[in-house]
C-alpha cells in the first residue's frame, strides 16, 4: 500500500466532533478501529429555540479524547506514537463561531446548527431580496434558513457588540467547528507552525475550512467552490473574516506543540454527513441516512448539481484532493432525531440512559394512536417551516410512557420517509427511476444501533434497511480522507473496503395499506405543528 513498508505499524486518527459529543478513533492499515474515546459536552438553551455550546469546552473535549484514545492504544501494545501518520476531522456542520484573532478567545458562544434565533433575520432577507426565500439557491444550493451559518453570522454581527467591534477592527475570524479546531490545533494565536502575519510578524493558526463545510454556510458558490462575492456584498459580510477553502483530502498543516498529536499532519476534513457518505463508500447514485442528534439523508449525484423541486438541498458530497473531481449530493436534513431521545432522558426523565428507549418502546405493540412531531426549533426538509413547534397528539387515558417512547422513535422514521419520498420525486423529475421507486437505504450513526428503530424504519419505508457492521462511519470517512492524502491508501483501495458480510438487513413487515394509513396520520400530525412559534412569546 502506497510506499509504506508492509511490516511497519501505520495508523490514522479521526476526530469526530459531533453535536452532543466528541470522539477520537484510531484506525490501523486495514481501516479497523483499534482504540477510541468519547465524551459528551454541555448544551446551553438560553431561550426557547436557542442552542449554544462553549467553543473552549469543545476544544478541551478534543484534547481529552485524543489523549485517552492514544493511551488506550499504547496500553494495548500499539506503537501509535511512531505509527500515527495523519488525522482527519469530521464535525457538526453550520454551527458558527466568531473569535478574536489577537486573543484567540471566542467572542460569543457557538450558535448550534439547530438554533432558530435567526428567524427574524431570515424573514427580513426574504422580504428585502427579489428572490425571497430562494434568492441564493442558484448560487449555493440552499434556501434562506435559520440552519445555515450565514444567518447566524449576521445575527452575531448585528446583535453582539464584541463581534461588531472586532469585525470593524479587523480582529474577527469566522468559522464553523472544523475551522475553529484547525486554527487551534495549528497554534491559535500563539502558534509555532501556522501562518505568518506579514504586518504584525506573528504566527497564527491556519484559518481554513473544507468545501463540504463551506457549502453549508450559504456563502460558497457550488460551482467554483469559492466564496461568492455577490452573496458577500448582498449580506454585508467582509471576506477578510472568512477562512480559505480547501478540498476534503489534502495536508492542511501539522498539529502544534501542546497537543497530544503534536507534529502529526492534519490531512482530511469533512462535514460529518459528508464524512459518513465516504465512510459508507457512497459513489454516484448511492446514498445513506445518518441517525445522530439529527438525521441526514444524502444521495451522491456525481458531477451533476441536482436542483430539488421537493424541499431538498443541493450540496457537496466530497472532493478527494485539490485536483480531484467534485462529487455533489442531494440532501434532506432533519433537525431532531436522536435529540428527541435525549429530550426523553434529560427533559422529561422518562429514561435514565438513551439506550433504554428501545426496551421501553417494546413494552407496547404500537404507539396506541399517539403521534409525536419533534419540531422543537421548526422543521427542516422537506417542510422548511421555522414557525413549527413540537406536538404530541392522539393521547388518551390509555396512553403510557411506552407509547410515548415508541411515538418518539417512529417520529424519526417518519421524518426520514418524508425525505426519501422527496428524493424519489426528484429522481423521477430527472429521469432516474430507482428499483420499485425506492432507494436502498444504508444507515449509520449512534441511533442506528437501535434494532426497533431500524425495523420500524423498514416497515414505514416499505423497503430494506442495511446497517453496516461498523456504524461509526463518520469517523471512518474522515480517516479515509486523511489516509488517502498521505498515501496510506489509494482511492481504489478505499472504495474496495467494506464489510457486507457483517451487515444487518432489516426487511419490512408492515403491509402496504397500514403503511399508507400511518403515513397519512403522520402528515396530519405534521400539519398541526405549523404557525405555533408565537406560543413561546
Amino acid at each position: 500500500m502506497a510506499e509504506e513498508k508492509e511490516n511497519e505499524e501505520v495508523y490514522v486518527g479521526s476526530i469526530d466532533q459531533g453535536t452532543s459529543s466528541t470522539r477520537f478513533v484510531i484506525y490501523d492499515r486495514e481501516a479497523n478501529p483499534i482504540a477510541s474515546h468519547q465524551v459528551e459536552f454541555t448544551q446551553f438553551y438560553p431561550e426557547a429555540g436557542w442552542v449554544e455550546q462553549d467553543p473552549m469546552e469543545i476544544l478541551e473535549s478534543v484534547k481529552m479524547c485524543t489523549a485517552k484514545a492514544l493511551d488506550k492504544a499504547t496500553a494495548d501494545g500499539y506503537n501509535v506514537d511512531r505509527g500515527l501518520k495523519a488525522i482527519g476531522i469530521a464535525n457538526q456542520r453550520e454551527t458558527t463561531v466568531v473569535w478574536s484573532k489577537s486573543s484567540g478567545l471566542p467572542l460569543h458562544n457557538a450558535i448550534v446548527w439547530m438554533d432558530a434565533r435567526t428567524s427574524s433575520v431570515c424573514r427580513r432577507l426574504e422580504s428585502e431580496l427579489p428572490g425571497g426565500k430562494n434568492h441564493f439557491l442558484d448560487t449555493c444550493g440552499l434556501p434562506i434558513s435559520t440552519c445555515f451559518s450565514a444567518t447566524k453570522l449576521l445575527w452575531l454581527m448585528e446583535t453582539v457588540e464584541a463581534v461588531k467591534l472586532a469585525v470593524q477592527a479587523g480582529d474577527a475570524l469566522f468559522g464553523t467547528i472544523d475551522t475553529w479546531l484547525i486554527w487551534n490545533l495549528t497554534g491559535g494565536c500563539g502558534g509555532d507552525v501556522g501562518a505568518v502575519d506579514e504586518v504584525q510578524h506573528r504566527v497564527y493558526g491556519l484559518h481554513v475550512t473544507d468545501c463540504s463545510n463551506a457549502s453549508r454556510t450559504m456563502l460558497m458558490n457550488l460551482k467554483t467552490l469559492d466564496w461568492d462575492e455577490s452573496t458577500l456584498e448582498t449580506l454585508g459580510i467582509p471576506s477578510e473574516i472568512l477562512p480559505k477553502i480547501v478540498s476534503n483530502s489534502e495536508i492542511v498543516g501539522v498539529v502544534a506543540h501542546g497537543w497530544p498529536l503534536s507534529g502529526v499532519p492534519i490531512a482530511g476534513c469533512l462535514g460529518d454527513q459528508h464524512a459518513a457518505m465516504l465512510g459508507q463508500l457512497c459513489q454516484h447514485g448511492e446514498g445513506k441516512s445518518t441517525y445522530g442528534t439529527g438525521a441526514f439523508i444524502l444521495i451522491n449525484t456525481g458531477k451533476d448539481i441536482i436542483r430539488s423541486h421537493h424541499g431538498l438541498l443541493s450540496t457537496i458530497a466530497y472532493k478527494l484532493g485539490p485536483g480531484a473531481p467534485t462529487n455533489y449530493a442531494v440532501e434532506g436534513s432533519i433537525a431532531i432525531a436522536g435529540a428527541a431521545v435525549q429530550w426523553l432522558r434529560d427533559g422529561l426523565g422518562i429514561i435514565e440512559h438513551a439506550a433504554e428507549v428501545e426496551e421501553l418502546a417494546e413494552l407496547v405493540e404500537n404507539s396506541g394512536g399517539v403521534y409525536f412531531v419533534p419540531a422543537f426549533n421548526g422543521l427542516f426538509a422537506p417542510w422548511w417551516r421555522d414557525d413549527a413547534r413540537g406536538v404530541c397528539i392522539g393521547m388518551t387515558r390509555f396512553t403510557n410512557k411506552g407509547h410515548i417512547a415508541r411515538a418518539v422513535l417512529e417520529s424519526i422514521c417518519f421524518q426520514v420517509n418524508d425525505v426519501i419520498k422527496s428524493m424519489c420525486k426528484d429522481a423521477a423529475d430527472n429521469g432516474v427511476e430507482s428499483k420499485d421507486g425506492l432507494f436502498l437505504l444504508r444507515v449509520d450513526g449512534g441511533a442506528s444501533a437501535n434494532n426497533l428503530l431500524m425495523q420500524t424504519q423498514a416497515d414505514l419505508l416499505g423497503s430494506a434497511v442495511v446497517r453496516p457492521g461498523n456504524i461509526e462511519t463518520t469517523a471512518l470517512g474522515a480517516g479515509y480522507a486523511a489516509g488517502l492524502a498521505v498515501g496510506i491508501w489509494s482511492e481504489e483501495q478505499i472504495f474496495a473496503f467494506g464489510d457486507n458480510a457483517k451487515a444487518t438487513i432489516f426487511q419490512p413487515q408492515l403491509d402496504a395499506s397500514k403503511r399508507q394509513k400511518r403515513s397519512d396520520c403522520w402528515c396530519k400530525a405534521v400539519s398541526r405543528t405549523f404557525d405555533l412559534a408565537d406560543l413561546d412569546t
